[in-house]
């Protein structure tokens, strides 16, 4: 108990709070502008991590995903365009409350549900990670593998298009992983000879290029690009069409409730992600509304469903980063870079070897949710002139961040040519569609499969009835089977819909 009251009194230092602050503000800002997102913000940010405090550095990346991802509502709700991808389903509903001259209501409702969600999803991961982190302690090589090879697995066929496309992204990143000094006979190997690759490949520069440059590169690409109308917030409006009522929060509680369990739900498995959860949710909440019509023309409940989901999963994806150290999403995975700057290796012995630092970010995340709302009522207006940056503006100005941070995560020039590297792969992978997602992922399990993999070789003596000896590796062995099952017995079932 005591470990627990001084992590959350460590969250409350002036220096937690205003790194808390600042990573909201920056989120937000980043969100709202199409083509820009949380993740890549957070690749950017990481470098800047490195004279931080361990709670701040952590909580500053976390509330720039907070507010990256309420960020994204702004865009789609006024421009007709998400600001990230989570954001889609808002669209259906914001857009033409905006248009009905109501934006600054859709903009609102979007705001309180989004905080609604966030909060239930941080309140679950500090409710449940400890205990589940118990059992993980228990949990052997083979457990460990078989759990990686699950969500690999899963990622692979949520986060592409084919199944076989993603699952090469992961294995490529699994390759990546093993350049530089072999763990067991500490030679090097894959180096071709370049001292710089002997303590691997950078993760910030493999991030930075991937996530961030490379999406540069496809924004470039689109020419002549005129920018969107943007539907002003109109202060001469009625005082119905600005503001969100009590009794217009109350009818859309239990939608938010409904859509808040979905996200948290999806959030806590690997790969099922915000984007998936805000359809989920928008989905459910259509089903069980009395007016289904109403929804795609402005009703607040759409957006209220779509918000709720896709901010749940920002709490939840962390339950098995801190628990079995295996990221979720993209956002998790440059999470780690941070922990690892740090000192601290994502998994159950964080709580036993960091406890007081865990609940240190849990009270820094619940800071960031009354932050978020703060910034995203009072700057409201503020964020809105955002969407007009022109966009030979912005992207030289993120072209620069990338390869200042680049250089600042390994003071060194051959870690930006790196970084170029992978903005050029980024790019061909995201027009090949191949999941970059499942490449990062893939990139960051990397080091823990292939020991999680020596030591069961290891511990078996190359016998593989081991696997048939440990119930949970079976366990997630027949959930592996079963997925790639339904994953090509839809795809099979796909082309004989289409005509001809």
């Amino acid at each position: 108990m005591e470990v627990i009251l001084a992590g959350f009194l460590d969250a409350f230092t002036l220096t937690n709070i205003s790194f808390i602050f600042l990573g909201i503000t920056m989120g937000v800002f980043v969100g709202a502008i199409p083509g820009l997102n949380g993740p890549m913000a957070i690749a950017l940010a990481v470098p800047m991590t490195y004279y931080m405090p361990s709670i701040a550095a952590i909580s500053f990346l976390i509330g720039i995903n907070k507010g990256g991802t309420y960020g994204g509502s702004i865009a789609a709700i006024l421009l007709n365009t998400p600001g990230s991808p989570e954001a889609a389903a808002t669209c259906y509903d914001g857009y033409p409350l905006a248009k009905q001259g109501k934006g600054e209501k859709a903009l609102k409702i979007a705001l309180y549900s989004s905080i609604f969600g966030d909060t239930f999803s941080d309140l679950v991961l500090i409710l449940v990670a400890a205990p589940i982190a118990i059992v993980a302690l228990k949990m052997g090589p083979p457990e460990i593998l078989s759990v990686i090879v699950f969500a690999l697995t899963i990622i692979a066929g949520l986060e592409s298009k084919q199944l076989v496309k993603g699952l090469i992204g992961a294995g490529f990143g699994i390759f990546l992983a093993s350049v530089g000094m072999d763990p067991n006979t500490a030679t090097p190997r894959l180096t071709f000879g370049l001292w710089e690759l002997e303590n691997g490949i950078s993760l910030m520069a493999l991030g930075i290029g991937t996530l961030a440059l490379s999406e540069v590169l496809v924004q470039l690409e689109v020419k002549g690009r005129a920018q969107d109308k943007i539907f002003e917030l109109d202060k001469t409006q009625k005082k119905e069409n600005r503001q969100i009522s009590f009794q217009e929060f109350r009818s859309v509680l239990r939608t938010l409730v409904r859509s808040s369990l979905i996200g948290t739900a999806m959030g806590a498995l690997p790969g099922l992600g915000a984007v998936i959860a805000s359809f989920l949710g928008y989905g459910a909440a259509k089903r069980a509304s009395k007016d289904p019509e109403s929804f795609g023309k402005g009703n607040i409940e759409g957006i209220a469903a779509a918000e709720a989901a896709n901010n749940a999963v920002i709490g939840s994806n962390l339950i098995p980063l801190f628990t079995l150290g295996i990221p979720g999403n993209v956002a998790s995975a440059m999470l780690i870079g941070a922990f690892i700057i740090h000192g601290v290796t994502p998994g159950p012995l964080m709580f036993e070897e960091h406890g007081r630092l865990v609940y240190g970010i849990y009270g820094g995340m619940l800071i960031g949710n009354v932050f978020n709302l703060i910034v995203g009522a009072i700057g409201l207006r503020i964020f809105v002139r955002v969407l007009s940056i022109p966009r030979n503006i912005i992207y030289p100005v993120v072209i620069f961040i990338c390869i200042t941070g680049a250089y600042i995560a390994d003071s060194s020039l051959f870690a930006v040519g790196m970084m170029i590297f992978f903005a050029i792969l980024g790019y061909f992978m995201k027009k090949l569609e191949f999941s970059f997602v499942t490449f990062i992922v893939g990139f960051v399990l990397g080091p823990m499969f292939e020991m999680s993999l020596q030591q069961t070789l290891i511990m078996s003596r190359n016998n593989i009835i081991i696997i048939f000896q440990r119930p949970i590796v079976l366990i997630f062995l027949v959930f592996t089977i079963v997925f790639l099952w339904r994953v090509f017995r839809r795809s099979n079932k796909t082309p004989e819909k289409e005509p001809g």
